[in-house]
C-alpha cells in the first residue's frame, strides 16, 4: 500500500464516522421534544457534514476515492436510539445520552489517527480541530443532559 491509499484509508474511516454521525444527529433531532436539544442535534448534524466535506476533499486530493455512505454500524445505533427511546420514560436524556456515547466513540477513533504521526501537517491540523469541534459538543451535550435530567 502506498502513502497516498495509506492517509486515504484513515482518513475514509473518519469519513464513514462522519457519515454516521450526521445521520445519527439528524435521527435525534426528529426524537427529541426539547426545541433546545433539536437546535443542538441540527447544529451538531451540520458541522458533521463540513467535517465530512473537508475529509472528501483530501481524500481526493490524494487521488484516492471517498467513501459515499456510512457504515452498518452506525445504521445499528441509530435504530438502536429509536427503539430504546420508545421504552424509556425520559426520551430526551435517553437519545442525549446515546449521542454522548457515539461522540466518545468518535472522540476515540480520532485519537488513534492522530497517535499516527505520518500524517501530514495540514491533515494533522484539520482532524485535531475536528476532533477538538467533537470534545466540546460532548462538553455541551453533558451540560445539556444535567438541564435534562
Amino acid at each position: 500500500m502506498n502513502y497516498s491509499e495509506e492517509i486515504s484509508n484513515k482518513l475514509n474511516e473518519l469519513l464513514v464516522k462522519n457519515y454516521d454521525a450526521e445521520k445519527g444527529y439528524l435521527n435525534a433531532a426528529e426524537n427529541v421534544d426539547s426545541p433546545t436539544l433539536k437546535i443542538f442535534f441540527k447544529r451538531r448534524a451540520s458541522e458533521r457534514s463540513e467535517f465530512a466535506k473537508d475529509l472528501r476533499t483530501e481524500i481526493l486530493r490524494y487521488g484516492e476515492v471517498p467513501e459515499d455512505s456510512g457504515s452498518f454500524k452506525g445504521i445499528v445505533h441509530r435504530n438502536w436510539m429509536r427503539l430504546k427511546s420508545l421504552f424509556t420514560s425520559n426520551d430526551d436524556e435517553t437519545i442525549l445520552e446515546e449521542a454522548i456515547r457515539g461522540e466518545q466513540a468518535s472522540l476515540e477513533e480520532y485519537d488513534g489517527i492522530l497517535k499516527d504521526r505520518t500524517l501530514p501537517p495540514s491533515i494533522d491540523t484539520m482532524l485535531f480541530n475536528q476532533r477538538n469541534a467533537i470534545q466540546a459538543a460532548i462538553n455541551t451535550e453533558k451540560v445539556h443532559e444535567e438541564l435534562v435530567s
